[in-house]
């Protein structure tokens, strides 16, 4: 049997065992220990075994994301999502719609500091669910506008999964940074006017708010400068290279602190943030550690360059090849975290946008919009369930309703970007 032949074999057999819900991070690492004994030999197995997590839990590259998550963390416990949208509330005033508006404009912000999408989502969703349908909101718009607006995290930086697709791709973690802040800000956008489209056609599914007055909308912009001053001091940094992605992951978790104690954070909730954080941490960095020795397998099997070679004799074009893989990356994304998915399939994929000829900033751009649009996409939709464990009265029929003019508005939001390639690379070139 060839070496193709046994990768082909084994990922066959780590999908069967994913889909039987097996642990990634622990799939991952012990197909990748199992191939590599298969194809090489034993020991040289064990020794990678060995060696390989202390290799990549003392790699410096990976610092920013226990940082990242501290940020997040903090941010959550010092209960800023509330801040966040109670200031941007007061901006919409008696808008119809308007407390939809201000919960995307929130999980925004929020998703800037936290940079998890199933974070963003279960943290807003506790503040503005119970408050948009107290107001007459339909469930269906209430809980769509949540759900699309916590995949909001996986974009706009500083991102984990940008961060973790630089360091795979071995790209400029700045750089990617830098072409997320155009499609991140981008999807706000096109969130508001998919919420304008709805109560516009759809006048029922929401009400009008208060009306608030200019000196209540300037106290409710206030509420927002301290959570945006923290984003933008961070892109800002790194755009201007007054430090490294690393250093600026420091800042901000450091920024953060200081506004969560100014807001009244106690030692206990500082407690529970670290111990949070590292426990999440430890969750990511296992998955990196299976990554990596799957890695090693798909190295010695060459499957990559078996497909690179297969798809090259099938003379597809550029854009279908393009397409193929992000139809992967939508139906894995569909049921998989956003990070096992991208830690699982960018090894395997990225050889084909390089011999495709993409540029891989952009096709990291894309790749990740192409995940956060799973994340939300019917039959399943990891952010879907994340609003169903906050909102067990609201039924999955009507949640993937509301979920509908999101995907249809990532869907063009990835067309533009496909189209005009400018829009995610044009800070960056």
């Amino acid at each position: 049997m060839s070496t193709s032949m046994i990768g082909l074999v084994c990922i066959a057999f780590m999908m069967l065992l994913i889909v039987l819900r097996a642990p990634i991070a622990l799939t991952m690492a012990l197909i990748g220990f199992g191939g590599f004994t298969w194809i090489v030999a034993f020991d040289p197995a064990v020794s990678i075994l060995a060696n390989g997590p202390f290799e990549t839990l003392s790699n410096y590259s990976f610092s920013p994301i226990p940082m990242f998550i501290l940020m997040g963390v903090f941010a959550s416990k010092a209960g800023m999502s509330q801040a966040l949208f109670q200031g941007a509330r007061t901006m919409f005033g008696s808008w119809r719609g308007g407390m939809a508006l201000a919960a995307v404009t929130s999980c925004g912000i929020f998703s800037a500091i936290s940079g998890s999408s199933l974070a963003t989502a279960a943290s807003m969703s506790r503040v503005a669910l119970p408050e948009m349908e107290k107001n007459g909101y339909a469930p269906t718009l209430a809980s769509g506008v949540l759900a699309a607006g916590g995949t909001l995290g996986v974009m706009i930086p500083p991102s984990i999964a940008l961060l973790l697709y630089a360091l795979i791709t071995e790209q400029s973690v700045g750089d990617m940074f830098i072409a997320g802040i155009v499609p991140g800000l981008m999807g706000l956008v096109m969130y508001g006017l998919t919420v304008a489209v709805v109560v516009t056609l759809f006048p029922k599914s929401a009400n009008p708010g208060e009306a608030t007055t200019l000196k209540q909308k300037i106290i409710g912009l206030k509420g927002l400068l301290p959570f945006s001053a923290v984003f933008l001091f961070i892109i800002g940094g790194i755009y201007t290279g007054w430090f490294t992605p690393t250093e600026a992951a420091a800042v901000g978790a450091g920024a953060t602190l200081v506004i969560a104690l100014a807001r009244g954070m106690r030692f206990q909730q500082f407690q529970e943030a670290v111990s949070e954080t590292l426990v999440m941490s430890a969750m990511i960095f296992f998955m990196i550690i299976g990554a990596e020795i799957f890695g090693y397998f798909l190295s010695v099997s060459r499957i990559s360059f078996s497909l690179v070679e297969y798809v090259g004799s099938l003379n597809l074009s550029p854009y279908m090849v393009l397409l193929c893989v992000l139809v992967l990356f939508m139906l894995l994304g569909c049921v998989m975290d956003s990070i096992a998915m991208l830690l699982l399939t960018v090894p395997v994929v990225y050889p084909l946008i390089e011999a495709a000829g993409f540029d891989p900033i952009w096709f990291g751009i894309v790749a990740v919009i192409t995940v956060e649009l799973g994340l939300i996409t019917p039959p399943v939709g990891m952010n879907v369930f994340v609003i169903k464990s906050v909102a067990p009265h609201i039924s999955l029929g009507d949640m993937y309703k509301g979920v509908v003019p999101f995907v249809i508005s990532d869907l063009l939001r990835l067309a533009l970007i496909v189209a005009f390639p400018v829009i995610a690379v044009g800070l960056v070139h």
